[in-house]
């Protein structure tokens, strides 16, 4: 019997939650032909068919982990100061969904770096990462919730921040858990809703002691 093209695509589906698994439990490293054929119980000759080079493999795990990532539920709690609170939330590791996601974006970013294609188009995805968390700041700022300031230069620290913290969290579960990873989120936006200058932070005077955060230090 001839296959359907309802078939065809099951069978693609298949091979891609074989893929979205190997990559969430061995990471990009671990992304073989063989690895996905044992996940899928099938051989590396029928993957050929999908996949014939481990470049065409990479680029389809690469889709769809951009896929999953943007089909996710996301939150939704308004605008300003708590829709900016909402978007950092959607990035951090909280639950087994949101954690496999991030293992494999970090995992991923090893074959990134050793490509300039895959490089140039990591830095692009980020960048509109940042342009998206520039609005939410802006708004903010708007409605009084965020002191004045460059709203793309706060994005940057944002971002910068939730990276940091769910690359610690993914080495270190067990001392970053969700709730830990909430708490030290809302300090950190408590942090920046004090700021009178938020580009300014806590550094010490000529002397050693230091100055004040919000205070500008204008030698030089």
């Amino acid at each position: 019997m001839a296959r359907t093209k309802g078939d065809h695509e099951a069978r693609r589906r298949d091979v891609s939650e074989a893929v979205w698994q190997v990559m969430a439990t061995r990471g990009f490293a671990g992304l073989t032909l063989r690895a996905v054929a044992a996940e899928l119980g099938a051989t590396t000759g029928l993957l050929t068919h999908y996949f014939p080079t481990k470049r065409a493999l990479l680029e389809h795990a690469l889709d769809l982990l951009e896929q999953r990532t943007l089909s996710r539920p996301r939150r939704d709690a308004g605008t300003g100061l708590a829709a900016l609170r909402d978007a950092l939330l959607d990035i951090l590791p909280l639950t087994p969904v949101a954690t496999d996601s991030n293992r494999i974006w970090v995992s991923s970013w090893d074959a990134a770096l050793s490509d300039p294609a895959l490089s140039t188009d990591y830095a692009r995805k980020y960048a509109q990462g940042r342009d998206r968390l520039t609005e939410r700041v802006a708004a903010a700022q708007e409605l009084g919730e965020l002191p004045p300031g460059d709203p793309a230069h706060i994005a940057v620290g944002a971002q910068s921040f939730i990276l940091g913290l769910v690359v610690q969290a993914l080495f270190d579960p067990a001392a970053f858990p969700p709730q830990r990873q909430v708490e030290l989120l809302d300090d950190y936006l408590a942090a920046l809703t004090a700021r009178t200058d938020p580009t300014a932070a806590t550094r010490p005077d000529p002397d050693g002691s230091p100055a004040q955060c919000g205070e500008v230090d204008r030698s030089g």
